[in-house]
Formats: structure tokens, sequence, C-alpha cells
């Protein structure tokens, strides 16, 4: 959920903490056949969602890293009355993570995934060798070596699938916080 008054910029900040990216690529959305953000006539900070005229259904594109290509179809679900005291945007839901940013795009991310598969397995089998090596107080990279790269790659594809729609939340808490300095 997003305040109507809130601008497309904002809803792109959004929705690049709802991803999990960090917003370092070019980006546009198409909204009625008008282009705002990358290159465009039209600039995203200055429109507001409400001004769109949008409708319960209607579907709007955004495109995130032209090289890449990150398609997006958006779809407005529901116009709701803000609640008093909510906070705005906040996730209401969501399953899975999306692909790590620069991965290639669509196709690149399920061949990388389809390479991982065994991942969770392997990783196993490094806590083991952790386990085996009664590390004392060393640290798990001084342990690993040059492993520890392998190591960290592992832990993240292990988790791929997994989305934190708490940490997400806390992180759109922090745009709108008055103590937070902008700079």
């Amino acid at each position: 959920m997003i305040d109507a008054e809130d601008s497309i910029a904002d809803l792109h900040v959004a929705l690049q903490i709802a991803f999990g990216w960090d917003g370092s690529h070019l980006h546009r959305f198409v909204i009625h056949g008008r282009e705002y953000g990358y290159d465009s006539v039209l600039d995203a900070r200055e429109v507001r969602l409400c001004d769109l005229g949008l409708r319960v259904g209607e579907r709007f594109r955004y495109e995130y890293d032209f090289t890449d290509y990150w398609l997006h179809d958006i779809r407005l679900e529901a116009i709701l009355k803000a609640l008093p005291g909510c906070r705005y945007p906040v996730l209401t839901g969501g399953r899975r993570s999306a692909p790590p940013e620069n991965c290639g795009g669509a196709w690149a991310f399920l061949a990388l995934r389809e390479q991982r598969a065994g991942a969770p397995i392997k990783l196993l089998s490094m806590f083991g060798e952790l386990l085996d090596a009664d590390p004392g107080r060393q640290r798990i990279d001084e342990l690993l070596g040059d492993r520890y790269q392998e190591f960290l790659e592992l832990c993240r594809w292990t988790l791929i699938d997994r989305f934190d729609r708490r940490a997400a939340n806390r992180q759109l808490r922090e745009l709108n916080d008055p103590a937070r300095s902008i700079g």
C-alpha cells in the first residue's frame, strides 16, 4: 500500500526496497501511454499517484535496468482510505525474494538458479568441515580462507527464495522518518 499523495518517484523507491535492489539502474514507468522516469519530459518527482486517474484493476508498466530488462506489470488492486496512525508505504504481503540485482536478467537468473540448486547440500558440507576443524576462537573467514567468498555465495543462494516482509517494511518506515536526515 502506498499513499495516493506520493509521487511516481516515491513508488520507484518503494519498489526498489521491496525487491531488495539498490536503484542504481535507469528505470521508467509507462502509465496511460506516457513515460515517467528516465529520459522523460514528465518528471516522476512532480506527478502524484492520485493525479494519474487510475481505476481499480488498471495496469501499468515499470521497467528497471535496461540491460537486464526487468519488466513489471503493476495492477491497482484497491483504493483504500488511509488508516489513522499508519505510515505508508507498507508491504502487506509477498512471496519469494526478487532475483539478485545485476544477475543478467530473467533467463540468466533461471540458469544461475539451476546451477546453484545444490547450494544447501554444499553449504552443509562446509559447515561440517568447520565443526570438524575445532575452530576455537578463529573467525569463519580465517578458517575457510580462499573458500570464504564461495561460502557467502552459497549462503545467498540457499536463502534466495526467502522474502523478509518485516525487514522491507522497516526500510520503508525509515523513508518517512522525520528524524532521518536528507543529504
